[in-house]
């Protein structure tokens, strides 16, 4: 396999989800900190603020916000190109809406790009990952155009301040949970209809595009990609109407980046709205800034295939369980019952490769389990090392047989942290453990995990070593 020469090799992490400090410095809420947890049968519950005495993960997290230098280190001892990571908004405008920014987050993030620039290790930054500002709620959150300009403010108050510091940013995090999760993509209730979703997204895309172009502006190294949920199916059957609705959900979520990368709306999804009845909220001059501000590149996240067929439409799919009412006999689950598929990986990078034609880093991948720490304190990973070994293998592949043009790979979780989607710390996906339960109780110290050393020799290799 030939990765190449200046692969990004890394892992990811999101604020929310790692740093805690959840009231630290000026930082106002966000979504993220009225989300208790739940688990893989329990959905997490959204409250009216915050309420006393009940666990949010999010407030203290793996108290990476306090810990930060020491977790870096531990990312360079691996070998880290680069570092996927958030600036939570509500850091810099804790409300959404301000018109100057609070200049403690400013200065802590700046704290952090400098850690990373003394281990040589890029950042690539998510503007918006998981956490709208909760003061939004004003506003209607996303439904509402001037949400746009809020979020304009913020970019460009981060674009500017770390100009030279951060060249890789990405704009709304798996940008299709918006038809799959709303709290979690935008800020808006579960229970959002269609018309709700579609104007979000709408605003979303506007946001972007605007976004890119601004950030190519105060800087011209600048590269903004989009990031989307890697969410790929199989049909159940070759039964033409099985056939019909695997493609009917491949487009709900694959015209998210058709209109991120190609600069308008396919026509299937325009006449699919005449159909049902949905209005785009479309000023003049939209079409023109849709078509100016398509993305650098195109990141996704990449943990499983569905099967989806007839049963689809019936079976309520949610980012919690991705039900599609099938199940795939030819492929393992992991305990929370996601597919584990690295074939799909090769398949995901080509669908995308062959539509849209600009490079794609995969920025996040990886196995949620339970660990078990041994008597001694070591904690032997090889079912993690199975399942990324493979997928390595597979984008090697897309690579060397298919040509397609891959700039990265960060895998998720790289550092243990609570789950999005279940708000568990059992959840695990890092290479370096830490000692904290779903309570939040703990010692949060860091170890390393038997795929911490893998990993190191996979990077030191840039992927040939993966024994």
């Amino acid at each position: 396999m030939t990765f190449p020469k200046n692969f990004l090799w890394g892992g990811a992490t999101a604020a929310n989800q790692c740093e805690g400090a959840y009231v630290s410095d000026g930082k106002g809420l966000s979504t993220a900190d009225v989300m208790l947890g739940g688990d893989k049968d329990t959905p997490r519950r959204i409250t009216d603020g915050v309420l006393e005495g009940s666990y949010y993960p999010s407030h203290v997290a793996i108290d990476h916000y306090n810990r930060f230098k020491e977790d870096i280190a531990l990312f360079a001892e691996m070998g880290f190109k680069t570092y996927r990571m958030s600036i939570n908004w509500a850091r810099i405008f804790p409300n959404g809406d301000e018109e100057e920014p609070n200049e403690a987050g400013l200065a802590h993030y700046d704290a952090v790009f400098d850690e990373c620039q003394k281990y040589g290790i890029e950042p690539l930054v998510t503007l918006s990952h998981y956490e709208t500002p909760l003061g939004l709620q004003a506003y209607g959150s996303w439904t509402n155009r001037r949400v746009i300009d809020f979020f304009l403010r913020y970019c460009e108050t981060v674009f500017t301040r770390y100009k030279g510091k951060v060249r890789y940013w990405l704009t709304f995090n798996e940008i299709n949970c918006m038809s799959i999760s709303p709290w979690l993509a935008g800020g808006l209730p579960l229970e959002s209809d269609e018309q709700a979703r579609m104007t979000a997204a709408y605003h979303q895309f506007l946001a972007s595009a605007l976004a890119v172009k601004r950030a190519h502006e105060i800087d011209p190294e600048n590269k903004v990609g989009m990031m989307y949920a890697g969410v790929v199916s199989y049909p159940a059957s070759c039964d033409p109407k099985d056939i019909e609705a695997n493609e009917d959900f491949m487009r709900s979520m694959l015209f998210y980046p058709d209109v991120m990368c190609r600069g308008y709306y396919p026509r299937y999804k325009l006449r699919e709205f005449e159909r049902t009845g949905i209005v785009l909220p479309q000023e003049p001059g939209d079409d023109e800034i849709l078509r100016a501000g398509t993305v650098d590149f195109l990141s996704f996240s990449y943990y499983f295939t569905l099967v989806c067929g007839k049963k689809t439409k019936d079976a309520g799919l949610n980012v919690g369980t991705f039900n599609t009412g099938y199940t795939n006999p030819y492929l393992k689950e992991s305990p929370w019952g996601w597919a584990i598929d690295p074939y799909g990986l090769r398949y995901i990078l080509n669908l995308f490769y062959d539509r849209y034609q600009i490079p794609l880093m995969v920025v996040e991948n990886g196995l949620g389990m339970y660990d078990t720490v041994e008597a001694d304190g070591s904690i032997h990973d090889q079912y993690r090392i199975d399942y990324l070994r493979e997928h390595i293998q597979a984008m090697g592949d897309a690579i060397d047989i298919d040509g397609v043009e891959l700039m990265g790979y960060t895998t998720w979780g790289c550092i243990d942290l609570v789950s999005a989607g279940t708000g568990e710390m059992k959840k695990r996906y890092g290479f370096i453990y830490v000692d904290v339960d779903d309570e939040g109780k703990g010692s949060f110290e860091r170890s390393r995990k038997d795929s911490f050393y893998w990993y190191k020799k996979v990077i030191a290799s840039n992927g040939a070593d993966l024994s």
